[in-house]
């Protein structure tokens, strides 16, 4: 550790990015294939056997489509995001809010183009009465009652933040959808420091994301759901791909079933299982350690686990959905 002279971190994430829709790319601002709103929350704990605090990150979103009817063609996208983070021994504790705006215009009759962005207010506070520094060790322990020479300007910094992204999706019949985007998040590069620096090391980096899934009828009663995320941020980067399959368990799709795997490359191996009712879903994921990590915490990763409930409006609760469905 004595030889670390600078370290990089990413942003907050989920392994289930295709269940997290505004925070992987707010392009999916009311690209709702299946319905006219959502609902979801995301519940993330992350290696909870080895941390006396581990990460916690939960999520609470909804958009919904707007002026299908009135804009030929297209309609309009509103949405919002609410995110809390809680990291380590310190109480790092990431608060932020958005608000998202997307336009969806369709191309012909089996393709859509989407733009959108969103902008939102971000806290980050600590509590350095929890913290121990360098120069608090006395030989055998870490004596918090020392006094230091690390000074925090301050515990709490907050900023507005701005992402950015485009999605294309293609439809040719009722067995086949792909979908596929790229998002830039803190465009803006807004400052994030407890010091006074007036640097660009006090700078959020961008971050760049692209996804791409699909969806596949490959019998009447499952549909096969491919997909990739690759993010990347001041050098660090993360690349997951897999697929899940869902299974219809009667009628038209009111039950369902979901099983799947997907892999975060030199990282961990994640298994998914889920089940469906009425239009309101519940995903369970857990990530098994594969990279040496696993010698201190016995393949234990992260449990991550997802609500979203979808709907249509009255008026338009017989619309066709875009992709496969029962």
């Amino acid at each position: 550790m004595c030889l670390i002279t600078s370290v990089q971190a990413q942003d907050l994430h989920f392994s289930q990015f295709f269940n997290s829709p505004l925070s992987t790319n707010p392009a999916n601002t009311g690209f709702i294939p299946e319905a006219d709103y959502r609902l979801g929350a995301h519940y993330r704990n992350q290696f909870s056997n080895i941390m006396s605090v581990p990460y916690k990150t939960m999520s609470i979103f909804a958009d919904a489509q707007l002026f299908r009817n009135r804009i030929e063609n297209g309609w309009l996208g509103v949405g919002g995001m609410l995110l809390s983070d809680v990291a380590g021994s310190g109480s790092l504790r990431s608060t932020k809010i958005y608000g998202s705006i997307a336009y969806h215009q369709m191309l012909g009759n089996a393709s859509l183009l989407s733009a959108g962005f969103n902008l939102g207010y971000a806290n980050k506070r600590i509590d350095p009465s929890k913290l121990k520094f360098p120069d608090q060790f006395d030989g055998k322990f870490f004596d918090g009652t020392l006094s230091t020479a690390v000074q925090l300007s301050n515990t709490s910094v907050s900023y507005f933040d701005m992402q950015a992204g485009m999605n294309y999706a293609y439809f040719p019949n009722d067995d086949v959808y792909f979908n596929a985007g790229y998002s830039i998040h803190h465009v803006n590069k807004p400052r994030e420091t407890f010091f006074n620096d007036d640097t660009e090391d006090g700078l959020i980096p961008m971050r760049h994301n692209a996804f791409a899934n699909a969806m596949v009828k490959v019998a009447p009663n499952a549909i096969l759901s491919p997909g990739m995320y690759y993010t990347n941020q001041a050098g660090s980067s993360e690349l997951v791909g897999g697929t899940s399959v869902q299974f219809n368990l009667g009628g038209f799709g009111e039950k369902q079933l979901f099983a799947g795997a997907y892999y975060r490359y030199r990282d961990a191996v994640i298994a998914l299982v889920g089940f469906e009712i009425n239009r309101i879903r519940f995903t369970f994921t857990y990530d098994a350690t594969m990279s040496n990590l696993n010698n201190f915490n016995n393949y234990r990763g992260a449990s991550e686990f997802h609500v979203m409930q979808q709907g249509f409006y009255p008026e338009t609760s017989d619309r066709q959905s875009m992709c496969p469905s029962f």
